[in-house]
């Protein structure tokens, strides 16, 4: 090969992937989601929802063990990220991290048929991961898993995450779904910094108390099986605004945004 073409090809490897380009990596891997059966979604949403319990733990365990002080948030928020980072790396379906992004083919094709396919996963999943959330906090509050004290530490985050009101915690789910999906964007050509991303875009989300409607749900999922507060509670004034919250923030601020831009370069 001549090297003018050598350097030429030496130049495009090491510049920065464009938009489209990684546009039509994130809509190659949502129309593969898309393609998947609901049984094999179930059991893999399923097993999110058990991973994502790591999260509770991990930062109840912290929690409860480190010395009370100014910046023991900034540490025990290192706990929040675990679930989020065996659950990418494990390829398991997260609702907002897997479930987001297939909005992108509905986007192109606005479709009643696509429509379907999107709220088929969205529905799948999303049922999935809170039964293995479920699960969880079951084990963490009706058993002797867990020491006293991180038992305490998981109903002292639940309260946490549940106290703000309703419009708080659809504003917070904003933020959190924004940076989940943005997260999304990021990871395709991340490389070797892909535990990095999704370390820092979690922690970002655990320190700024911004409800995820399944790393919440756990929470406060343990906060009803201990009698604290109602299930009603825990359904009406978390699981719902930060759902809504969730979706909002994901599709409308990433998905949309992302897929407005890229159609404005076609045009």
């Amino acid at each position: 090969m001549p090297e003018g073409e050598d350097f030429f090809t030496e130049t495009e490897r090491r510049q920065a992937p464009s938009a489209t380009v990684v546009h039509d990596t994130i809509f190659k891997e949502a129309e593969s989601e898309l393609k998947r059966p609901s049984t094999a979604l179930f059991w893999s949403g399923f097993a999110a929802g058990l991973t994502m319990g790591l999260s509770m733990i991990t930062e109840g365990i912290l929690h409860a063990y480190l010395p009370e002080a100014g910046w023991e948030p900034l540490v025990s928020n290192f706990g929040y990220s675990i679930g989020f980072l065996a659950i990418i790396l494990a390829r398991q379906q997260l609702f907002t991290e897997n479930t987001l992004t297939p909005v992108l083919p509905l986007l192109h094709r606005k479709d009643l048929k696509t429509l379907k396919n999107v709220l088929r996963l969205w529905g799948v999943v999303l049922i999935a991961n809170l039964l293995g959330v479920f699960v969880i906090a079951l084990i963490s509050s009706e058993t002797n898993a867990f020491q006293p004290e991180v038992r305490e530490a998981f109903k002292e985050l639940g309260k946490k995450a549940i106290a703000p009101d309703f419009f708080t915690i659809l504003l917070r789910g904003i933020l959190a779904g924004w940076l989940i999906a943005l997260m999304v964007w990021l990871l395709p050509f991340a490389e070797t910094a892909r535990v990095w991303v999704i370390i820092i875009i979690t922690w970002i989300v655990g320190i700024g108390e911004f409800s995820h409607v399944i790393a919440g749900s756990a929470e406060t999922f343990v906060l009803a099986f201990s009698g604290t507060t109602s299930w009603a509670n825990v359904l009406g004034g978390y699981l719902v605004p930060a759902l809504i919250g969730n979706v909002l923030g994901g599709v409308i601020l990433v998905a949309v945004l992302n897929h407005a831009q890229v159609s404005s370069n076609d045009d």
